[in-house]
């Protein structure tokens, strides 16, 4: 169709970004047809072929497994790179799937779930890619042992002041299956190399 008139262009340029949206999310095997229906029958006050609730319920269905498959690689991708790093010499493996490898040891206190702390630390993914340093911005960071990602209020509470680890932290000890910003995505394993300065 040409867009001869101003509303024209607007509708369009509506149903363009719309589009552009639901594509980008991984919903590329819509029906087209079907699409443009459900608009017509909502702008024309027609009776409705589903309820919104079941259109609410069934495209979020949709989308959770377009999301599934989409990061399904990185699942497995971390999987196995757990399950190889853990054969490796110094490597420990907990009951919870937490792997540490210590670089450094000190004679410190050891945190408890009560604690603060004091850390340096250098996050990324295994693809190497760094998300996080409190060492690149050249200060140290403090918080409560249970104020962060579960990997982390483990492997603290296993460490003393002075030690200096490499955490290999699995997505679901991490930021699970929704990931954190645009950084760490969805079913990420992690790589933190911590030391702990100070415990409070």
């Amino acid at each position: 169709m040409e867009l001869t008139t101003e509303l024209q262009k607007i509708s369009y340029g509506l149903g363009v970004l719309m589009a552009s949206s639901v594509r980008s999310q991984g919903a590329d095997t819509l029906d087209i047809d079907a699409v443009a229906a459900a608009f017509r029958d909502v702008f024309e006050n027609n009776d409705l072929k589903i309820s919104l609730q079941d259109a609410n319920n069934t495209v979020q269905a949709y989308m959770q497994a377009v999301a599934d498959k989409k990061h399904a690689g990185a699942k497995e991708e971390g999987e196995k790179f757990l399950a190889d790093n853990k054969l490796k010499q110094g490597v420990t493996t907990t009951a919870s799937g937490l792997q540490y490898r210590a670089l450094k040891l000190g004679n410190g206190k050891t945190p408890k779930a009560t604690s603060s702390v004091t850390v340096h630390y250098t996050g990324k993914l295994i693809n190497g890619k760094v998300f996080d340093s409190s060492v690149q911005r050249g200060q140290p960071t403090s918080f409560g042992v249970s104020q962060v990602i579960p990997g982390w209020t483990e492997a603290l509470q296993l460490m003393r002041e002075g030690d200096k680890w490499i955490l290999y932290i699995p997505y679901n000890l991490a930021y699970g299956a929704g990931g954190a910003g645009g950084d760490i995505p969805p079913f990420a394993t992690l790589i933190f190399e911590v030391e702990l300065i100070h415990v409070k």
